[in-house]
């Protein structure tokens, strides 16, 4: 509870676009300012004053000049803001004689004049906005206060709130904006008139800078105050995020820049308001621009915010504990670099806080160096120095410096702190689907959707295939996810039998689903396994995957074969957390009810360039590795042979022998003659010709 003020300012303004409850939502210019004085002591009102403002782009909606009566021609010799700011400023001392123990208080219609206008536009100007203006009174929550029965804030406009109190419709001022100054001050002296008698107290306030601080893994979080930020430029930081949302009340260490797997930062950002109100205001600047991007505003939930800026580690805690610090980055450092060194290479012009106890070296579990550390800075001018040390040698390697985030030191450290204790050597290839449900490998009955949209699930794929739904096995429907959990728009599906396969993938496939056509491909369980490894599957044939035929080999060591469970939330841990799966109860509340029936196993591909997850809930057979050295070497084979360019559509794969027999055969002298036995050795339903014929891999 603070004093009431001795005046009040009511303000009002006006941008180039709209007006109303999506006032400044549009990222339109101010080009209006209106003010009058209300004295709250003698219950009397001043003049009317207005000035003004040339935005940077003279362009005006057609609504604005039909209310506002303005025209290009009269703002291109108005002041700019900052002119116009000043003016304000002197014209409201002037009339108050504000001397020793005077005191004043801005009072709005509602948040947006403040928040969503003055704030924006003066940070994207670099204008330094009064002090007045981080404190104000929202006439729509003072009047709720003094007419509770009144309607909800978000409906009680100037016209809502004179109707009310019963005033008549002012018609004395004709001007948009005018007339609802005019009606804002009677407003307030029906207020704190009788039978009223309201006290103007506790104004709003607007955050004067971003505080950075720490989050716990356990902290509650209300989902309504979190907000994902999409688009921002690499080099960002959470002070441009701030910057973006001023006027805005971020909570103290409330923005988290996201990493990707490889530590860098992905574009996104997680940021957590003080309260819905605030949330609801940063939805409105979807699309406003940082620089010349802009930027996509999205709805999120506190267990996100927790994904990104929770820890648990005491000694990030203990580092972060000294506030109102510039944190920076260092990448690429020597794995022997030292404290001392780190200090000695910043210098003289960009001391570092607390020295030594400044700097966390991050590491993995074992103690050995990543080669990353943060450093704390006590000012800006010192982190700008040292800054521009960005790319300087360290011994002979060079360093990488980048502006840091409280909640980046708490990602880095949780992500390296999950990593296994030994490096790995190449792992094995693991089969993808458990060995009991995938049938012989000549056998074509399943099918590959491709090109789903990222928000489909079981119940719409079964919507997709309709009548065919029916013929999908136990376990059958197979959403392929990418290495970072999201959904790569695949999925495998095992079919009863190759007829259904063959048909589901005519009468479906190039179907649409919620706007995107599906593409269905007949293929096998081989053809699956071989795809999921990185190849490619198309009606023109298999393509080999990226990878060398060394890899394809076991390895020089072998994987124990337990039998474990990889729950579905191992899609959001990283890939080297998966590569000792734990024996654990599946569950099944991943899934929507009613489609268990049609949920797959879980295996994990612990190759860096096509690592893979499924969806899982059900227990995981035996893991074993697998060798694909004949097929590869039919693939090899098929290469020079141009006549088998079509083998994605056999029903079997030949053999060596029956390769060799072939190459071999006096008869085969032409390239008729291979083509009409590559006919009969894919379609034997077919007639034979030249006397060929193909009875089993013993012909």
């Amino acid at each position: 509870m603070t004093a009431s003020p001795d005046y009040l300012v009511v303000l009002f303004g006006i941008t180039a676009g709209a007006t109303g409850a999506k006032l400044g939502s549009d990222e339109k210019e101010l080009i209006l300012l209106l003010w009058k004085v209300v004295d709250l002591a003698n219950k009397k009102v001043g003049q009317l004053h207005e000035v003004l403002v040339r935005p940077d782009q003279l362009e005006l909606t057609e609504d604005c000049k039909e209310e506002t009566k303005i025209d290009a021609e009269s703002l291109s010799s108005a002041p700019q803001l900052d002119q116009a700011l000043r003016q304000f400023n002197q014209s409201v001392s002037n009339e108050l004689n504000i001397g020793v123990g005077t005191s004043f208080c801005l009072c709005t219609d509602g948040q947006l004049h403040v928040r969503q206008i003055l704030h924006p536009e003066a940070s994207k100007k670099n204008v330094l906005l009064p002090e007045c203006f981080y404190s104000f009174f929202d006439l729509r929550k003072e009047f709720k206060k003094c007419c509770p029965g009144s309607p909800d804030t978000d409906k009680l406009d100037v016209a809502a709130m004179t109707e009310c109190l019963n005033f008549e419709k002012n018609s004395s001022a004709s001007r948009y904006g005018a007339c609802q100054v005019e009606d804002m001050g009677n407003i307030i002296l029906a207020m704190i008139s009788d039978p009223y008698n309201h006290r103007f107290s506790d104004p709003e306030r607007v955050n004067y800078k971003f505080e950075s601080g720490t989050c716990s893994k356990m902290e509650l979080i209300d989902d309504n105050t979190v907000v994902r930020a999409r688009g921002l430029p690499w080099q960002s930081s959470d002070q441009d995020i701030a910057r973006f949302f001023k006027g805005l009340n971020i909570a103290k260490g409330g923005a988290a820049l996201c990493l990707n797997a490889q530590g860098r930062r992905n574009g996104e950002a997680l940021v957590r308001f003080v309260s819905e109100e605030h949330r609801d205001l940063a939805l409105q600047r979807h699309k406003h621009h940082m620089g010349t991007r802009y930027i996509e505003v999205y709805k999120a939930t506190g267990e996100d915010f927790l994904k990104i800026a929770g820890g648990t580690s005491n000694e990030v805690a203990q580092f972060l504990s000294k506030e109102n610090q510039v944190i920076v980055r260092m990448r690429g450092l020597p794995f022997t670099a030292t404290a001392d060194e780190v200090v000695a290479f910043f210098g003289q012009h960009c001391p570092i806080t607390g020295g030594k106890e400044g700097i966390l070296f991050v590491t993995y579990p074992d103690g050995r160096p990543t080669g990353d550390a943060f450093v704390l800075f006590a000012c800006e001018e010192y982190a700008q120095n040292a800054l521009r040390k960005h790319k300087d040698l360290l011994g002979k390697r060079y360093i990488e410096l980048f502006r840091s985030t409280a909640a980046e030191v708490q990602q880095v450290l949780n992500r390296f702190s999950s990593a296994p204790l030994i490096p790995l050597p190449t792992p094995p290839i693991i089969p993808v689907l458990p060995q009991q449900f995938v049938p012989p490998t000549n056998i074509r009955d399943c099918i590959r959707l491709r090109g789903l949209p990222y928000a489909a699930t079981i119940e719409d794929i079964l919507d997709f295939l309709g009548e065919f739904s029916t013929d999908i096995r136990t376990h059958g429907v197979h959403m392929v996810l990418n290495h970072q959990g999201r959904p790569s728009g695949d999925a495998f599906i095992q079919m009863k039998s190759a007829d259904r396969a063959f048909m589901a993938a005519q009468k479906c496939h190039k179907k649409t689903m919620k706007d995107r056509y599906v593409e269905v491909f007949q293929c096998s369980a081989e053809e699956m396994n071989f795809v999921l490894m990185g190849g490619t599957l198309n009606r023109n044939g298999l393509s080999p995957p990226p990878c060398k035929l060394p890899c394809l080999s076991p390895p020089s060591y072998t994987f124990p074969a337990p039998a474990a469970v990889i729950p579905p939330e191992a899609a959001i841990y990283q890939p080297s957390v998966l590569l000792n799966p734990r024996a654990l109860q599946p569950s099944t509340a991943y899934y929507p009810a009613g489609t268990q029936l049609f949920m797959n196993y879980t295996a994990y591909y612990p190759r860096k360039e096509c690592s893979l997850l499924h969806q899982s809930c059900s227990t995981a057979p035996q893991v074993r590795p697998i060798v694909l050295a004949t097929s590869l070497q039919l693939l090899i084979l098929a290469v020079s042979l141009h006549s088998l360019a079509r083998w994605s559509e056999c029903r079997a794969w030949p053999t060596i022998l029956e390769l060799r027999k072939f190459l071999t055969s006096s008869k085969v002298t032409s390239m008729q003659p291979r083509m009409d036995l590559y006919t009969q050795m894919t379609r034997p339903g077919l007639y034979p010709k030249n006397g060929f014929v193909f009875k089993g891999p013993s012909s």
